[in-house]
């Protein structure tokens, strides 16, 4: 799967990934009334609206990026009905070509954290019969546990093609609290940086490791440091726009040919229409301007690597 997502960014000189990270604030209230009608103002009703907004987003984007990153608490607030639209929305984005990252942030051990594994990326046995459960194509891991709590993902990807992306250093204010902190007088996330690169090492793409990592554009200089220390790892990239990150801030996160690191976006882009740049395509036009957004934060980010 990573050889596929690398391809797909060249394909579309786009190392960009979209947070389908949806609450009813962002949704436009014509999409939201519509819901309500037909299914009240209900778990339901806003799962329905959930649906609509996310389904125009990437029918007007899915052309110009390579993935997209679903943030599962977004859509677990709503119950049953909304890890259904979770699913829903996984299984439209991959009929659009588009790859999957699930944004789940899982972690704990041995059973559980296999369970885990299976449920987001693997297949699940059932009598004689194997189904897959949510079918991303990536998911985010917590590696706060060890290798008693990756090693049943790694597996669980090597057996169906999947791939993980550990966190490392993440683009939250307060991640200093933890991941700054010496130990042997080297920061916590430089050692966890090693090791996803070791992890990596048992699971290899043609150029990059099937093990990536997550490193907040907020921390850039931290960024050209784990860059060096997992060379064969992609990195995804959140923290541009929103908070704070910038073209500029991310070309240490890449390679010299341009690959290596995928950056996120997600109010960004889907709550685009509400913002002062895209205020003229109003709210009845909310996919044009998630459209417009994405191909702004493209040449952004290609001016600063040097692509255009």
């Amino acid at each position: 799967m990573i050889n596929k997502l690398v391809d797909s960014i060249r394909e579309k000189n786009t190392p960009i990934v979209v947070g389908l990270d949806p609450m009813l604030k962002f949704i436009p209230q014509h999409i939201r009334e519509k819901a309500y009608r037909e299914f009240g103002e209900t778990l339901e009703g806003a799962a329905e609206a959930i649906w609509q907004f996310n389904k125009e987003i990437v029918d007007y984007t899915y052309d110009l990026i390579p993935a997209v990153k679903p943030q599962i608490a977004m859509y677990e607030q709503f119950g049953i009905e909304g890890l259904k639209v979770y699913k829903r929305t996984v299984d439209y984005c991959r009929e659009k070509g588009l790859i999957v990252i699930g944004d789940i942030k899982r972690g704990d051990i041995g059973s559980t954290s296999e369970a885990y594994a299976v449920g987001h990326l693997g297949r699940v046995q059932v009598g004689s019969k194997t189904y897959a459960g949510f079918e991303e194509d990536f998911a985010t891991v917590n590696p706060y546990f060890g290798t008693d709590g990756v090693k049943p993902f790694i597996d669980v990807c090597r057996e169906e093609n999947r791939g993980l992306f550990i966190l490392v250093k993440t683009s939250n204010p307060s991640s200093g609290e933890f991941q700054d902190r010496l130990v042997d007088g080297r920061p916590l996330y430089e050692i966890v940086g090693e090791k996803v690169a070791e992890w990596g090492e048992s699971h290899m793409g043609k150029d990059y490791s099937y093990v990536g990592a997550v490193v907040g554009a907020t921390y850039p200089e931290m960024g050209k440091v784990l860059r060096k220390l997992m060379p064969k790892a992609f990195i995804l990239v959140p923290g541009y726009g929103e908070q704070g990150g910038k073209g500029a801030d991310l070309v240490h996160f890449f390679h010299e040919d341009g690959l290596g690191a995928i950056v996120n976006s997600s109010r960004g882009i889907i709550a685009a229409y509400q913002q002062e740049a895209y205020a003229s395509y109003g709210a009845d036009h909310f996919g044009e301007a998630s459209r417009a957004a994405v191909e702004d934060m493209k040449k952004d980010i290609n001016q600063a690597l040097g692509r255009e």
